[in-house]
């Protein structure tokens, strides 16, 4: 049976854009994940660990037989592949992806928990999955993306390059 799954992106460490793209990318060469949507690009300042540049984000929506764990394994492959180190919390990083949504299960093993347990808190996570659609609903806070979005405000986070734009297309088609 197809799942849709919400997936967040970042990336802060060279030719970011690439690496977005080069991730996506790499998503649908499994052959069993398939891109149904994503949200315009937003560069956004660093949470956590502030002594680095700032990011690109964006959230992708797919389609996939994969299981939860399945999707988060092939999420931490691509990491890997495209030389993603994990020596700081919260640090710099060539890719990052992240399993925010899963259909609207909610998931707790070791490895996993879903929803995300920190994007109520993140508006570069929160403002493009907004984007693509306000109206999910997030258990942890009782309100609609939308809703937490206005919660949180847009401080820190300015859109980098719009969806509508032949730029964000061409970016994903010359991956």
């Amino acid at each position: 049976m197809e799942q849709i799954a919400y997936l967040s992106l970042g990336s802060n460490i060279g030719r970011r854009e690439e690496y977005l793209s080069r991730a996506i990318k790499q998503l649908e060469e499994t052959g069993q994940i398939v891109i149904t949507n994503f949200s315009s690009i937003y560069e956004t300042d660093p949470v956590g660990y502030k002594n680095q540049s700032n990011f690109l984000n964006m959230v992708i929506e797919v389609r996939t037989k994969l299981t939860p764990e399945q999707l988060l394994k092939a999420g931490l492959t691509i990491e890997k592949r495209l030389g993603r180190k994990r020596d700081i919390r919260f640090g710099p990083r060539t890719i990052d992806i992240d399993v925010l949504l899963f259909n609207e299960e909610r998931i707790q093993t070791n490895e996993l928990t879903v929803p995300h347990p920190r994007m109520n808190e993140r508006s570069f996570v929160l403002i493009p999955l907004a984007e693509m659609n306000g109206a999910i609903h997030l258990p942890a806070v009782g309100v609609s993306v939308e809703q937490q979005v206005k919660v949180l405000g847009t401080d820190g986070v300015r859109l980098w390059i719009q969806k509508t734009s032949e730029d964000v297309y061409d970016l994903f088609e010359n991956a």
